[in-house]
């Protein structure tokens, strides 16, 4: 079945692109995605044989969304996508979905995130899963098999689900905070136990050790942010630039071909001169005269041009027969006979 796991692939991200679109997290939202992109007919026109692999490559597919590195709203997109691709799969029993234990912290980490956010349909979700045993705990996150590739082609990720690097935003928490400034705290007391005057050599550390830290990465979450705004903003400008000047080069070739080639006049106007301007520098304009109808010849010209009779065939189309007749002109008719006066 792995014919078709790219092509699995994108239309879970096209799905889990449109939820993100909405900037929700609501399990309202994406069942109505759902149902408007009938995402429940992946699963038909699969044989009786092939029902249990499909659905297993479908299910694996989906299981990588709701997993790090992505962010949390493609996360939430993941678990809903699992949860309806678990209860809409045609093969019986229902094929289980694969978690290795490593990924299980993880799991716990992203469900305490939504119970401190107060995503009441997420943790609902999440647990009614756990609850109908639908996770397979396993060592590896993929199947392994007897004379198997050691390294799989991995596709790449989606860069628009990625989560932005915050790394000191995560080692620089609330948590840490508060253990670094009573640890301070301790040390200053042990420090005063042991020596009742102050000495200049024991002051090793800093007063305002933990608000300068914090104050620290605050800033740097700023600029991070006002950096994200300049990048919006600047890709904003040059694709309005790329647009005018785009539209700029359209509307100069129009122009190009319009006066570089002449018109052709009307009717009404055939009598006057057309003048002519090209565009290049070599060329200055130029005065065309109008057209003047051309006349053809005639037919018995251009039959006498063509057609060449030798002999006494000549003499004989040249006399009155009814084709010479016909060919020649009203000017060059035989005179008509005179017939003599009856007399009584």
């Amino acid at each position: 079945m792995d014919f078709c796991r790219k092509q699995v692939k994108s239309d879970c991200e096209q799905l889990l692109r449109r939820f993100q679109t909405t900037e929700s997290v609501r399990f309202e939202v994406f069942s109505q995605i759902w149902r408007e992109m009938k995402f429940e007919q992946i699963f038909y026109g699969t044989l009786k044989r092939e029902k249990r692999p499909f659905s297993r490559l479908i299910l694996d597919t989906a299981c990588c969304y709701f997993l790090p590195p992505f962010s949390f709203q493609i996360r939430v997109g993941g678990l809903y996508l699992l949860y309806s691709l678990f209860h809409c799969q045609t093969a019986l029993p229902p094929e289980q979905i694969r978690l290795a234990l490593k990924d299980w912290e993880d799991v716990k980490k992203f469900e305490k995130d939504a119970v401190d956010a107060q995503h009441l349909d997420v943790i609902f979700i999440l647990r009614k899963l756990m609850l109908c045993k639908t996770f397979h705990f396993t060592a590896m996150p993929a199947l392994l098999a007897f004379e198997k590739k050691k390294k799989c082609e991995r596709s790449p990720l989606c860069e628009q689900f990625m989560e932005r690097a915050s790394r000191p935003q995560e080692l620089i928490n609330i948590g840490l905070l508060e253990e670094l400034s009573n640890i301070h705290d301790l040390y200053e007391k042990m420090k005063t136990s042991v020596s009742e005057q102050a000495n200049l050599s024991t002051n090793l550390t800093r007063k305002d050790l933990v608000p300068e830290l914090r104050s620290t990465v605050m800033d740097f979450y700023k600029w991070q942010q006002r950096k994200d705004t300049n990048e919006d903003e600047d890709s904003e400008e040059t694709s309005s630039q790329q647009e005018c000047s785009r539209r700029a080069e359209l509307v100069a070739s129009i122009k190009s071909k319009a006066y570089g080639v002449a018109a052709e006049a009307s009717k009404s106007r055939r009598h006057r001169q057309l003048e002519v301007d090209f565009t290049s520098s070599e060329a200055g304009p130029a005065h065309a005269s109008g057209h003047s109808k051309s006349s053809k010849p005639s037919l018995k010209a251009r039959t006498n041009e063509t057609v060449h009779i030798a002999g006494d065939l000549w003499k004989e189309a040249t006399t009155s027969t009814h084709i010479n007749c016909l060919t020649t002109l009203d000017s060059a008719a035989e005179k008509p006979k005179k017939y003599k006066r009856f007399k009584w």
